[in-house]
């Protein structure tokens, strides 16, 4: 993992559980989701997921654990989390209390058919081991349960050192992923697509982000974050990545 990975997946997740605490609960779900899901795109994902309340459901590369958090609200959920990063780990722990396990999403410390559901968002691209990811959550999810998926998709060429450690498919390559792994898309949809975010949450996020400015700004760890999360932003914005949302079931 590049220095800017680590310190925008450890340091700074972190950091911004502290914030998030110091803020109070109704900025614990966005601040655990800068980055990680919107509530459109969640919402998206819990309803064609088809989530049932009281459901076992693992989060493979959940960060600080908003998008869990927002997920077991929503549905009533069991989940578990999983990070490899252990400043993000002590960050979930800290602001949402569920089960959480320290470990990488391509090499599950997890029983086959464990849980009823899945999902795994923006965490392929920063993985060279997509294929192993894929194949852990199929093997963990029950047949007949369903795995969502952030992806985010170049078209066209990115220099390496312009986002060093990412790994980020083609169209044709995630297609490929997914079949190779004996999965389906059953839905898919660019989040492009998706209904604006609600106002209320955008400022919840502006707040947490103002915040760790403030405190954290001078740091380098922050701004490496920074850069990276601005050039993701560019590339997005550019329409060189896109940003994907799959619901995938057992072929």
């Amino acid at each position: 993992m590049t220095d800017a990975m680590q310190a925008e997946f450890d340091t700074v997740a972190e950091w911004t559980a502290r914030v998030a605490a110091d803020l109070g609960p109704d900025y614990h779900i966005p601040a655990g989701c800068r980055g990680s899901g919107s509530p459109a795109a969640l919402d998206w994902l819990i309803e064609h997921m088809q989530l049932q309340p009281g459901s076992s459901f693992l989060d493979c590369g959940a960060g600080v654990g908003g998008p869990a958090a927002y997920a077991a609200q929503s549905r009533e959920l069991r989940p578990v989390l999983l990070e490899p990063e252990a400043g993000a780990c002590r960050a979930a722990r800290r602001l949402f209390g569920y089960p959480v396990l320290c470990a990488s999403g391509s090499q599950l410390p997890l029983a086959d058919r464990t849980f009823d559901a899945a999902w795994s968002l923006g965490v392929l691209c920063t993985t060279p081991d997509q294929h192993e990811l894929m194949e852990e959550l199929r093997r963990t999810v029950r047949p007949g349960g369903y795995i969502g998926l952030l992806a985010f998709v170049a078209h066209d060429e990115i220099p390496g050192d312009q986002l060093e450690g990412n790994h980020f498919p083609s169209p044709d390559n995630l297609a490929e992923l997914i079949r190779r792994s004996s999965l389906r898309a059953e839905e898919w949809l660019r989040t492009a697509d998706l209904p604006a975010i609600p106002e209320t949450w955008n400022e919840r996020v502006d707040t947490v982000t103002q915040a760790l400015t403030d405190r954290y700004g001078h740091t380098e760890a922050w701004q490496l974050a920074e850069r990276q999360s601005g050039r993701i932003g560019q590339l997005l914005e550019d329409g060189i990545l896109t940003g994907e949302l799959l619901v995938l079931r057992h072929a």
